[in-house]
């Protein structure tokens, strides 16, 4: 067959087959241009720009004290809801259904990174996530599997590229992640801990598998985000709830420079790539004692616990980041009128520029929805 031939064959399978999926992309609602954002304040105030009204979001709002994400978890396991795209949407869109937020967050868990690296992961009622082949000793390192971890956690950047669709533009979506020691903890406790006694041990017996341990577990936080971005991701937060187990010591050593390294890595994966870079979100639970070094870490909003005073917090960080937080998860308990004098003095002491308002970590199962409903209305309601 002539040269002139063989290039009319070509461009006959190219026509096919890029006008097939050309057609097959358009009748796959999922696959289009997201809709345009109409409330953007949870990203201006990240910015440090003018806002219309303080954003107001909840850690865990998605959750246990909604009755009709308890009738969908009688039908569904935990992290059957959590791998399955619609479900998870579902579950995102509840509190938004009841309350005048402004921002979701995709629903998922932080253990399913230790998932996608080779544990076990059960959620057990009335117990929590239970490991049980925990990490012991650094042998047992070698039976985390890295290769291919990102692919098996296709199923978020699938629920979070459908719910950026379902929301219709409504509220920006954030997506997440566990940060590296928060989540050896679980690996090597098995599971939550009081005192986090197992995983200490490690800093001290193990100094060198423990970097390298903290090293593994950035690598694949790196990935997973970029993965969270490119699907449709808004912004993002790093939970370091375990921070509180940690002296200030301890956590500069193995907390800070691998918060930093995912911050850095990943803002440089998405210039790099011509991405745009989302605002970044570090919370670390209990590290009060450490926030002038948090705010030089580089990322955009820090979020507090409830022990810590916003007023002095401010004057840590300086004028350039965001502060998010950060009413106590108790006060959620109080009667109607002293929880919204509690949050509007909160939301004063914060100000309007440069806060997002949100607990001082995740709503309790037992949380009345009224509560909820009076958090929301008193923070836009205070400036």
């Amino acid at each position: 067959m002539s040269v002139v031939g063989l290039r009319l064959m070509f461009c006959s399978w190219l026509l096919l087959h890029v006008g097939a999926e050309q057609t097959t992309n358009t009748r796959n609602p999922y696959l289009q241009p997201f809709p345009v954002l109409k409330n953007d304040n949870l990203l201006r105030a990240a910015r440090g720009e003018v806002v219309d009204r303080v954003p107001v979001w909840v850690m865990r709002q998605a959750g246990r004290y909604l009755p009709e994400f308890q009738e969908l978890r009688k039908q569904h396991d935990f992290f059957t809801v959590c791998r399955t795209p619609e479900l998870a949407c579902e579950v995102t869109m509840q509190p938004l259904r009841r309350f005048d937020l402004d921002a979701s967050i995709i629903f998922s868990d932080i253990l399913v990174i230790p998932q996608a690296l080779g544990l076990t992961v059960e959620m057990h009622a009335g117990v929590g996530p239970v490991l049980p082949q925990p990490i012991v000793v650094p042998e047992d390192l070698k039976r985390l599997t890295p290769d291919g971890a990102l692919s098996r956690l296709a199923y978020v950047g699938d629920a979070i590229t459908m719910m950026r669709h379902k929301l219709e533009g409504r509220v920006p979506l954030i997506g997440f992640t566990g940060a590296p020691w928060t989540l050896m903890g679980y690996m090597i406790e098995g599971g939550g801990s009081k005192t986090m006694s197992k995983a200490k041990a490690w800093l001290k017996d193990y100094p060198e598998d423990t970097k390298l341990f903290l090293n593994l577990l950035t690598d694949a936080i790196v990935d997973y985000l970029e993965m969270q971005v490119k699907a449709g991701a808004q912004m993002l937060q790093i939970f370091e709830s375990s921070a509180e187990h940690l002296s200030k010591e301890e956590f500069l050593q193995w907390g800070v420079p691998y918060l930093k390294r995912i911050r850095d890595e990943l803002v440089d994966r998405l210039t790099k790539r011509a991405i745009p870079v989302v605002p970044l979100t570090l919370f670390a639970k209990g590290a009060g004692h450490s926030l002038k070094e948090q705010s030089e870490l580089g990322y955009d909003v820090i979020g507090l616990d409830w022990t810590v005073d916003p007023v002095e917090a401010r004057s840590v960080v300086g004028p350039n980041i965001t502060l998010q937080g950060n009413l106590d998860p108790m006060d959620m308990y109080r009667d109607p009128d002293e929880l919204r004098t509690l949050t509007t003095e909160m939301v004063h002491k914060f100000g309007k520029s440069r806060y997002i308002a949100n607990l001082g970590h995740g709503i309790t199962p037992q949380t009345p929805i009224t509560s909820m409903e009076v958090l929301v209305e008193a923070v836009h309601k205070a400036l």
